[in-house]
């Protein structure tokens, strides 16, 4: 099939076989404690300890972060069942087109936060190596930082995972060495961590800032929460296993109990450094707090976890959007190298002043996405997918001129109620987005544009892993068969 649909075949953009899944439950526990341990998260807990004392934060986090892994992990199961990555599913809700726009929003937000991190990574080589070597170009190492993790991610998923495993148990160690040394500092100003607050809020407005911690912290995932599809495409899972729960065991333990274990104790670790320097800023938390070689060890911890961080959350997400818009003439490692780029024109040295309400505006925005998504996996298709039509230009899923509408407006309807009321932006965006979508597809688009799977709900045609497909192997044969022709 030579012709213009040859891009929607770009060969990183297949399904992947159940033969070269290659993460399991302890892998990916060990990615999410690498992913979680993320310097952005201080800033949630410096602002919430503001108005609310430690306990109540620690409770906002760990809700809305237990809120958001249930999110990840039913998209997650896209991956799973199908081995699809996000911009290649988001062809059945928005088109093979349309899926574009929302892909793009995504890929654009995740490369920014590959800028942010790679920021604060680099702070941190340049403080190590002002107290070792007296040499002071925080730029420089911006770039030199930037480029590793470029490499390792463009090495592809099995590197990442190695980096992981090396990573995740020296930040665990070291974050509870911060925690420790953060909270003796403010306990000697006199302050009490599990009960001190700046500036004391209740009633409604304790309530209000209680809901933007939880939606902050919502928001701060949202970007996963959509795209965890192209993860967890490889992750391992049983074939011919139709109990849900037993099919996403790897996701359910990493989502549902790692993350927002990890993710609130970092928000926590952001609150007692708020109490301790009066700032947020973790590097400049550290500088206040240790010297010498405790230093050096406090910020070597922060470059690990923004480098594994940014290649699992950001980097991979991104240049497989990329990739999906650009076909077979943008490669995943060209994918790589685009999303370093708009990190790095992102200037991201002056997002982390605005950080909690741009986090309140994407996860609104995100999680109309999210809720579109689940509406139509679950509520309209019932997890079953014409897969091999993804693949094709003039298939279902090319709707009118390649876009779905109900998709568009229920993004649009979704996105913008959501930000009318921010305090509750990721709940909103959610319901409203599958409520729209589910009402529109299923009595206005689908009666327009007939779909294989709801004509025909056979689980030996469209569903994946549960009933043994390697849709992989079945799209390849199709390609190259039209090829033929």
């Amino acid at each position: 099939m030579a012709n213009g649909g040859d891009y929607l075949k770009s060969p990183d953009l297949l399904p992947v076989t159940h033969q070269k899944r290659s993460i399991g439950t302890f892998g990916f526990a060990v990615i999410w404690v690498g992913m979680a341990i993320v310097l952005a998260a201080f800033a949630i807990g410096g602002s919430a300890i503001i108005s609310l004392p430690l306990p109540m934060v620690i409770l906002a986090t760990m809700i809305g972060s237990v809120l958001i892994g249930v999110f990840m992990t039913l998209i997650g199961d896209i991956g799973i069942e199908h081995g699809l990555s996000f911009p290649v599913y988001m062809r059945a809700p928005f088109g093979t087109i349309g899926t574009h726009i929302p892909s793009l929003v995504r890929g654009v937000t995740a490369a920014c936060w590959f800028g942010l991190n790679t920021y604060f990574g680099a702070m941190a080589i340049n403080g190590i190596l002002n107290l070792l070597f007296d040499f002071n170009n925080w730029f420089l190492c911006f770039l030199i930082f930037a480029a590793l993790q470029l490499i390792n991610t463009s090495l592809g998923i099995k590197s990442i995972e190695r980096f992981a495993d090396f990573a995740a148990p020296v930040i665990i160690l070291i974050s509870c060495w911060m925690y420790y040394t953060l909270a003796d500092k403010a306990t000697a100003q006199g302050k009490d961590v599990w009960a001190w607050v700046e500036s004391p809020t209740t009633g409604m407005a304790a309530f209000t800032a209680f809901m933007v911690v939880m939606m902050a912290n919502m928001g701060f995932w949202a970007t996963l929460a959509a795209d965890m599809p192209t993860l967890s495409r490889f992750f391992k899972a049983p074939k011919n296993e139709r109990n849900w729960f037993k099919r996403n065991k790897t996701q359910l333990v990493g989502s549902l109990i790692v993350m927002p274990i990890t993710n609130t104790f970092i928000v926590a670790i952001g609150a007692v450094c708020y109490m301790a320097v009066a700032s947020a800023d973790p590097i400049n938390a550290l500088q206040q707090s240790a010297s010498g070689i405790a230093l050096g060890i406090l910020l070597l911890m922060i470059v690990l976890a923004q480098w594994s961080t940014n290649t699992s959350a950001n980097v991979i997400p991104a240049a497989t959007i990329f990739s999906n818009i650009g076909g077979p003439r943008v490669p995943f490692w060209a994918g790589v190298i685009i999303a370093g780029i708009i990190g790095i024109l992102a200037q991201p040295w002056s997002l982390f002043g605005v950080l909690v309400n741009a986090l309140l505006i994407i996860g609104g925005i995100l999680t109309a996405i999210v809720g579109i998504l689940f509406a139509d996996y679950y509520l309209i298709r019932k997890r079953r997918v014409n897969v091999k039509d993804l693949y094709e230009l003039d298939g279902q899923y090319k709707y009118m001129n390649g876009f779905n509408l109900a998709g568009l407006i229920a993004w649009v309807i979704g996105g913008v109620l959501a930000n009318m009321f921010p305090t509750y932006s990721s709940l909103v965006g959610f319901f409203v987005g599958a409520l729209v979508y589910y009402v529109l597809a299923k009595y206005w688009w689908f009666k327009k544009y007939p779909q294989a799977e709801l004509d025909d709900p056979s689980d030996a045609k469209y569903l994946g892993i549960t009933v043994g497909h390697d849709w992989d192997d079945i799209v390849v044969q199709e390609i190259e068969a039209k090829g033929e022709e």
